[in-house]
């Protein structure tokens, strides 16, 4: 096993090029998008919204006083004004298509904190807008109501975007953070108002008794032709002050999930009592019907294992008869799916739950924790449903390892943030994915917002802070603190990389690939976790397997077939390396796995050694 050169994989890569052989169902990171005009603190990716190929990207901090579609980017006298950003894919390539600012850009407003689209139709939530209009279509120049709250909805027509409507609460007051959360299907749109006031209960009550501070609200508005107008003003059955009903919201067809994550409910599960107040904080989600115009409640949901303080309906989603609720504040030391739900041994790890509809009756289906739960993840954050398919971001994730299934045990890069996958075929939900970013860093908060459209998901990142813009820019950059940055992932694509085998005292490091590896094109190849810097021998063949105590470790590449080998550069400091190679023409379609190794008198057998890495290369 004289080590070689990087052209032997190069020649095993062109001998394999056989379409047969693409693995299926990969999960991949494919696109990365920064703001078109990154700057420090503007926190793009603090929201993200997907439809079809489009993808939006909200920035609530950035602070161009622009107004309308595609302004001037660089005038930054609005600080905190906001934006979103529309990018489309065609025939494979992601571009920027529009910058998106209100019609009445005002400082700190937080334009593009919250997002939601649906084909054509983009709807902007600016819960610190100022003005004291109400209704559709107001004045939008009245700045006397601090953070009273805005909803804007754009339209495309082709490549053109153009403002449609711009609404307000029927009666707006300050402070009641109208757009804080959006959601759209179709021609109906809901608005969430977490800081709105009043008393009132139940469908259509009075909206002028400010007597429930803060108690939340939710509006729901339908479009005939061009034109917007309310349908319904929703509030929780039993209202109570400060429980912010709205703060979260899901929209599916003719049926609405809200979340109220400061509910003090003492119940759990479905159809309990909501007067009975006994958890402060626990939270709960409210499920809305709608018959021809007439809305009514269908459902009071509850955690299975109720808890105060665990902000039970601070996220929500909704897909058909699936829905899915976080609880990012939840204290279980549970892992995985459906385990002790009782035991608080932890701070904030955070948990998910799916419900399920039968006719009209909501059950508790799964109870979702980490794989790697830790205290103050909060797992549960950011929560999306498509499919049968569950993903929650946690952005207080910790683990120091990159790309897709990495070691999962390391916490040394605090809140860098993680999100994680879950599926089922026909029976129970699983975990089939662990996402980070290629370049993770501290703080970046990964996970915050995410959503999912098909087999595309996207999630952002407020705080990363590369200088790059626009598509494909450089992630390794770090010198725009918390400009913001959101990751696109295809669940399903036909090439790329998946590790297998594991990470324990010996198998220590990791071996990654994390790009989508085309023909022809550059493999990266990447490798970490090593004790000491050295040089790696990467060893490769078109075969795995599973051979443990060789050398001390487990080996995963098969020695019946095994081809040839070649060195990565010496690492750097910390056991760190990458390395890059040339894919041939033609060499589509090819299969390798590979391993990498390093000497270390600290091992059992003297080696150091990775996981394995199955790559498939893209025709």
């Amino acid at each position: 096993m004289k080590p070689t050169s990087a052209p032997v994989l190069v020649a095993l890569l062109a001998t394999l090029a056989t379409p047969a052989a693409l693995a299926q169902g990969v999960v991949v990171q494919d696109i990365y998008l920064k703001a078109s005009n990154t700057d420090m603190s503007d926190q793009f990716g603090a929201a993200v919204a997907a439809s079809g190929a489009t993808l939006v990207v909200g920035a609530g901090g950035e602070d161009s006083a622009a107004l309308g579609i595609d302004g001037d980017e660089a005038d930054n006298t609005a600080p905190g004004a906001g934006a979103a950003y529309v990018f489309v894919e065609s025939a494979g390539v992601w571009s920027h298509q529009a910058y998106v600012k209100a019609s009445n850009t005002g400082a700190a407003d937080g334009f593009g904190a919250a997002l939601a689209i649906d084909g054509d139709t983009l709807v902007v939530g600016a819960k610190g807008e100022d003005s004291s209009a109400a209704g559709v279509g107001g004045s939008q120049g009245l700045d006397d109501l601090q953070d009273a709250g805005a909803v804007y909805v754009f339209v495309r027509s082709g490549a053109t975007w153009t403002q449609q409507a711009y609404l307000k609460a029927s009666t707006p007051d300050a402070g009641d953070f109208f757009g804080q959360a959006v959601a759209i299907h179709g021609d109906t749109l809901v608005v969430g108002a977490p800081g709105e006031d009043s008393a009132a209960s139940g469908i259509g009550g009075s909206e002028a008794d400010n007597t429930a501070t803060n108690s939340g609200a939710v509006y729901v508005f339908r479009r005939s032709g061009a034109t917007w107008s309310q349908e319904a003003y929703l509030k929780a059955p039993e209202v109570d002050a400060f429980d912010e009903f709205g703060g979260a919201l899901a929209l599916s067809g003719d049926t609405l999930l809200v979340g109220a994550a400061l509910e003090d409910g003492g119940t759990t599960g479905v159809g309990g009592d909501p007067a009975l107040d006994t958890l402060n904080g626990s939270g709960a989600a409210y499920v809305y019907t709608r018959q021809g115009t007439t809305w009514s409640l269908e459902a009071y949901v509850k955690a299975s294992n109720t808890g105060i303080g665990d902000r039970f309906g601070s996220r929500v989603d909704l897909d058909g008869d699936l829905a899915v609720v976080g609880a990012a504040f939840e204290d279980s030391a549970a892992l995985g799916v459906d385990g002790d739900g009782s035991d608080d041994s932890g701070t904030s790890t955070g948990a998910a739950y799916v419900f399920e509809r039968a006719g009209t009756t909501w059950s508790q289906v799964a109870y979702l924790k980490a794989s790697n739960t830790q205290d103050n993840d909060q797992f549960g954050g950011s929560v999306a449903v498509s499919a049968g398919r569950v993903v929650v971001g946690a952005a207080g994730e910790s683990a120091q390892t990159y790309g897709v299934n990495g070691y999962q045990g390391d916490n040394k890069m605090q809140s860098a943030g993680a999100a994680y996958l879950f599926e089922r075929e026909a029976g129970p939900f699983a975990q089939t994915a662990y996402l980070k970013v290629a370049y993770p860093n501290g703080q970046d908060a990964f996970g915050k917002p995410l959503a999912l459209a098909a087999d595309r998901l996207v999630v952002g990142a407020p705080f990363e802070s590369s200088e790059a813009t626009g598509v494909g820019g450089n992630q390794t950059l770090n010198g725009s603190y918390q400009s913001g940055a959101a990751y696109a992932f295809d669940l399903a694509a036909p090439c790329g990389s998946v590790r297998y085998g594991v990470f324990d005292s010996v198998n220590s490091a990791d071996l990654y690939s994390f790009d989508q590896p085309t023909s022809p094109s550059p493999i990266k190849l990447r490798m970490s976790g090593f004790r000491n810097a050295g040089t790696a021998l990467l060893v490769f063949a078109p075969a795995a397997a599973s051979v443990p105590n060789f050398l001390g470790g487990t080996l995963y590449i098969d020695l019946a077939t095994f081809s040839s080998s070649a060195l990565f550069p010496t690492p750097i400091a910390g056991g760190s390396g990458q390395l890059n190679l040339s894919v041939p023409p033609g060499a589509g379609g090819a299969l390798v796995y590979l391993q990498a190794a390093m000497l270390d008198a600290t091992k059992p057998g003297g080696w150091a050694f990775t996981n394995g890495l199955e790559l498939s290369v893209c025709p």
